[in-house]
Formats: C-alpha cells, structure tokens, sequence
C-alpha cells in the first residue's frame, strides 16, 4: 500500500508540476509577466481542483479514496500549485520597491484560493447530492 501511494504521489506531481510549467508559461506569455499572472492562475485553478476533490471524496466515501487523495489531491494538485513561485515572486516585488504589487498579490493569491476551493468543494458535495 505505501509503495502504490508513493508511486501515485510520485505520478501525480510529475504530471502536476508539467503542467503548471505550461499553464504559468501560457498566462505569462499572454498577459505580460511585470505582475505573476501565471502564478495566480495555478495557484487558484490549483485550489478550486482540490476542493473538488475533497467535495468528491467526502461525498465518496472510501471508494478510491486512497487514489483520488494520493494521485490528484497530494500528487498532482501539490506539483501544479506553487506557493514556493508565489513565496519568491512576491518577495521580488518587495525588493523591487513595488509593494502595492506585493500585496496586491498576497491578498490575491490567499484570497482567490480560499474562495476557489470552497466554491470547488460546494460544487462537488451539492453535485454528489
């Protein structure tokens, strides 16, 4: 059991961490990279997924919990959301003398997360009846 939950940790993040390279790059190339647009983007899809999830898994039960908890929750919501990127960029920002900036994006990323997840897990557990 703790080799399978190891592998789908390993799995999930791989996979998670692949695509927030891609969706963070994505946002940047679109919409500029002065403000950590992209950063916020995962981080907030990030957190709406795993209130989803835990939605789902409380809903569910036992059923694949184990999978959907390891693979998804830690796994792939642990490798695509980035508060170590948030933790540095914000930092910079600070540096950089731009503190409305700085805590423009502290409030935005602590703000938008909460609210993603708790409107993810609303959604999963008003869905699952």
């Amino acid at each position: 059991m703790f080799l399978e939950s190891a592998l789908l940790v390993l799995l999930g993040g791989f996979l998670g961490g692949t695509a927030r390279y891609f969706v963070s790059g994505l946002v940047a190339r679109c919409v500029g990279s002065a403000f950590p647009w992209g950063t916020l983007a995962v981080n907030t899809a990030g957190a709406s997924l795993i209130g989803v999830l835990a939605g789902l898994l409380q809903a569910g039960g036992a059923t694949a919990g184990h999978v959907l908890r390891d693979f998804l929750m830690v796994g792939f919501c642990g490798g695509f959301t980035t508060v170590s990127s948030f933790s540095l960029q914000t930092l910079d920002l600070a540096r950089e003398g731009e503190h409305g900036a700085a805590a423009l994006n502290i409030v935005l990323s602590a703000g938008l997360s909460l609210l993603a997840a708790a409107l993810g897990f609303l959604a999963a557990a008003g869905a699952a009846g």
